[in-house]
């Protein structure tokens, strides 16, 4: 009868899992039209499905994927205002996560406030640069740029004090805890893609003493982090400190693709007894994208090929190690303290026998059926953030000149952005920027 009983909510657990796993997109219709360059379109239906998507604590992604499909649809202003939201919340969020008791720390993520990742905080100063500029003021893309190279250089540290108590903390609930192999610590500390706005915008100012530090910092960061950027630097930055005078100098930043989201590993882990805890872990995984080749054309004949300058998805999950190694520890815990209980209830039922014991043991059995519907991983992240940067520049006479920005697969044009009667100057920046989320 008791064998029976606990084979009958042992199956709960498998019908549990089943259904944990069934979820549909339902960022699916704001998917279809940003890949359709449609970003007009996108934010109405998060402006109307607000409530349905984002919860409270996950104001951090609407502010995000809100922003940056403002700064798509050259809603500058409105998107400067909802990143800047969503930058002062992952700070108020960063805050709270370190002065936090480690009891609240250690519960389930996906009922605490989304605290956004590190990249998404780094990049929200580029598009705030971008958005900025584009509103004709230098001076604040400026400051955004050097807010940006400052997170850089607290990322290392970012998080060794949280790292450290959670080490401790699993190390008293269980030390033969098996460490996480694919922990590490971020080296990425320089942003090729900080650094040539950067440039660019000290150029732009006239400063070209600046704008020569960051043009060389640029060469910096490609040799410091080979396994970000795994790619020759672009042959135009060495063209951009040049321009002849009475020359202008023409700029495309080209974006395409979408960022990493994130899924679930699931790992079980033998504790002594013989149990086992559920370890639920965020991985970030890249989203394809078709577009290999980015070339502007003018009507005038000129055209020239944009190179790749940052690949943020590579930027996104080096920065993701220290968080993964975050997660991993809270969850061991987690998953140590609900084996512990289990294995208290198991111990009981035995010593107490007869009903007494029954009732413990079920208890137990449901205790085990929390632990593996509860753990789950918290696979929050924002949707709209591109995952390469590609640059490009060309001298010119200045003048009026009509160009397309095209996007390829191979020989295959993807998607082409059409820009008419735009005037170039042979003073200040001639910046343009394109995108395809494809």
């Amino acid at each position: 009868m008791a064998d029976r009983m606990k084979l009958g909510l042992s199956s709960v657990v498998l019908c549990l899992m089943f259904f944990s796993c069934a979820s549909g997109n339902p960022y699916a219709k704001i998917d279809s039209h940003a890949q359709r360059n449609e970003y007009q379109e996108g934010l109405a239906v998060i402006d109307k499905d607000k409530k349905k998507l984002y919860r409270d604590k996950d104001a951090v992604l609407y502010y995000l994927d809100a922003g940056m499909l403002s700064h798509y649809a050259a809603e500058y202003r409105r998107s400067t205002e909802l990143l800047q939201a969503g930058e002062r919340a992952i700070e108020t969020a960063y805050t709270k996560s370190i002065t936090m008791e480690i009891g609240t720390y250690i519960l389930n993520d996906t009922t605490q406030e989304y605290a956004g990742e590190d990249y998404e905080d780094i990049f929200i100063n580029t598009f705030n640069a971008l958005n900025y500029y584009h509103e004709n003021e230098l001076e604040d893309a400026m400051v955004e740029i050097r807010r940006m190279n400052n997170k850089l250089q607290f990322l290392s540290s970012k998080y060794g004090i949280i790292v450290d108590n959670m080490q401790k903390k699993a190390l008293e609930e269980d030390a033969a805890i098996p460490p996480d192999p694919a922990a590490g610590k971020t080296t990425f500390t320089n942003s090729a893609l900080a650094r040539y706005l950067g440039m660019l915008f000290y150029r732009g100012n006239g400063n070209y003493d600046d704008a020569r530090i960051d043009r060389d910092q640029i060469k910096i960061a490609f040799a410091n982090n080979p396994s970000v950027y795994a790619y020759p630097a672009p042959a135009s930055i060495d063209e951009e400190l040049t321009v002849p005078a009475g020359k202008a100098r023409f700029n495309v930043i080209g974006f395409s693709g979408s960022a990493p989201v994130k899924e679930e590993e699931t790992l079980r882990i033998l504790i002594p007894g013989p149990r086992y805890i559920k370890i639920a872990l965020p991985v970030l995984v890249n989203r394809p994208s078709v577009v290999n080749r980015i070339t502007v054309r003018f009507d005038s004949g000129e055209s020239f090929n944009l190179e790749l300058l940052e690949d943020i998805g590579a930027i996104a999950k080096e920065t993701f190690k220290e968080r993964a190694n975050l997660a991993y520890l809270k969850s061991v815990i987690r998953g140590t303290l609900k084996g512990v209980t289990s294995s208290v209830l198991d111990g009981v039922g035995d010593e107490v026998g007869g009903n007494a014991g029954l009732v413990m043991g079920l208890l137990s059995i449901g205790t085990q059926v929390f632990a593996e519907a509860s753990e789950k991983a918290d696979l929050r992240i924002s949707r709209y953030f591109p995952a390469k940067a590609y640059v490009g520049g060309i001298t010119l006479d200045p003048g009026t000149y009509s160009y397309t920005v095209i996007y390829y697969s191979g020989s295959r044009v993807v998607d082409s952005l059409r820009q008419e009667n735009v005037e170039i100057r042979a003073r200040g920046l001639n910046l343009a920027e394109a995108v395809c989320l494809k």
